[in-house]
């Protein structure tokens, strides 16, 4: 019996184990280099996103408080009901230079009854420091309520932009004297009137409710239709994106046999996905209204637009989901006798359900977001009146939420900029409800396998 040749030996290593040799000294450096690339490249996304949310917040705080001027208003039936009978059509006829002459008077007799010195400023002057808005505002809550005919009210009127970014800090005593639209005088009298109890700073519901307004007319700017219009879109998205998304994804991951079409057919929705959004701005302006004749600047238009670009999100977020699903789910139940769209649809469709919600809810919330397309199909046209209870409301003139910062950033009062950053906060608030809601259903129904 011979000896077997004993295997060689490796190569002894000089020193202890514990000390690294200069190879392993390179490969830890190295570690440690990439570990603070990572660090930094994080910290510095942090500052970023720190220094945007401090610069949206300081300049958009100020759009969600207001400056009123508190007067009593004596409501004159012979002014705004000269026929006395109430008819709502008729007193309707009673412009806002009626309503506009009231509140004139009613400051002129509040500042005289509060004892402020005016310093010889004019009836104009004085009158200046009520809002354009003003007399709409009296206009439209006596329309709403009739009874306030013949009663004295204390009416809280919107003041002048110019003296609501006085209090606000965005217009100075050296600015008035080269503003047309104020004067120095009138900033000392708003002061004289805020120790008075008569001008007060507070927060403004209409900025959240109220409609838009003309650039001469910044602080009465809301965002309820762009409010609105974002919400009758995005239900259109749901009713529509949602069932024909989930529906594409089953048949092409469950049911569709694996060939050249169906290879063609996940190529070109993973190209979808990366589509521009103006791409689909000029199909759905091609297809929706030159073709269609559908009305510009509705929800209906924009919502089909929005419906196309969230498609290929919720496909593929679906397909991945009911892929991750286990196949013994499959097998056990076409093993116990149920048929293939059984198994799909009572056990493989709810265990990816957490996949597709979130998938679908991520896919809307960039929707919510889009500004491009929109403004292909004319939903940056300035739109007053609030569109109607659908479905009548799909069909008629509304904005978005992002067009109206569009909007507010092309108009040339520095009140805009507020009103705008003021409407990022609420996209933001919007966008981060809609995380936040993906994010707690993907934990409520997760299942880990």
């Amino acid at each position: 019996m011979t000896d077997a040749a004993a295997p060689a030996s490796p190569a002894i290593r000089d020193g202890s184990l514990f000390a690294p040799d200069a190879h392993t000294r390179r490969r830890n450096a190295a570690e440690r280099r990439f570990r603070a690339y990572g660090i930094t490249a994080v910290a510095l996304s942090i500052l970023a996103l720190i220094v945007l949310l401090v610069s949206v917040l300081g300049n958009g705080a100020g759009a969600f408080r207001q400056t009123f001027i508190q007067i009593p208003v004596t409501i004159d039936a012979k002014i705004v009901d000269p026929k006395g009978n109430r008819a709502l059509d008729e007193m309707k006829k009673v412009t806002t230079i009626g309503y506009g002459k009231q509140l004139e008077a009613s400051m002129l007799a509040a500042v005289a009854a509060a004892g402020v010195a005016t310093d010889g400023l004019s009836r104009k002057d004085i009158a200046g420091l009520l809002s354009k808005e003003a007399a709409a505002g009296l206009r439209g809550m006596v329309l709403e309520n009739p009874d306030l005919i013949g009663r004295t009210i204390t009416f809280r009127a919107l003041a002048n932009g110019r003296i609501d970014g006085y209090f606000k800090g965005r217009v100075s005593m050296d600015s008035a004297k080269l503003d047309s639209n104020i004067s120095p005088a009138q900033l000392v009298l708003a002061e004289r009137l805020r120790d008075a109890g008569l001008v007060t700073v507070a927060f403004n519901p209409q900025f959240l409710l109220g409609a838009d307004a003309s650039e001469v007319r910044p602080e009465a700017a809301g965002l309820g239709v762009a409010i609105l219009g974002s919400a009758y879109m995005m239900i259109i998205v749901l009713v529509l994106a949602l069932p024909l998304g989930v529906a594409a994804s089953i048949y092409l991951e469950e049911f569709a046999p694996k060939n050249r079409w169906t290879d063609l057919i996940e190529v070109n929705i993973a190209n979808l996905a990366a589509v521009p959004s103006i791409v689909y701005g000029i199909l759905g302006l091609a297809i929706f209204i030159n073709t269609l004749g559908l009305p510009q600047s509705a929800p209906i238009v924009g919502g089909l637009i929005l419906t196309l670009m969230t498609l290929p999100t919720i496909i593929i977020a679906t397909r991945v989901s009911l892929a991750a699903v286990p196949p013994s789910i499959r097998d056990a139940a076409l093993g116990v006798g149920a048929s293939r769209m059984q198994a799909v649809f009572h056990h493989v469709l709810p265990l990816a359900l957490p996949g597709i919600l979130t998938g679908t809810i991520i896919g809307m919330a960039r929707a919510l977001g889009e500004t491009a397309p929109l403004l292909l199909i004319g939903m940056v046209a300035f739109v007053r009146e609030f569109p109607a209870a659908p479905p009548e409301g799909f069909f008629s003139p509304a904005s978005a939420l992002p067009v109206q910062v569009y909007n507010f950033t092309q108009r040339a009062d520095p009140a805009f900029v507020e009103r705008a950053s003021g409407a990022i906060i609420v996209l933001l608030v919007f966008l981060i409800c809609m995380n936040a809601a993906a994010i707690i259903l993907r934990r409520r129904f997760e299942r880990r396998w």
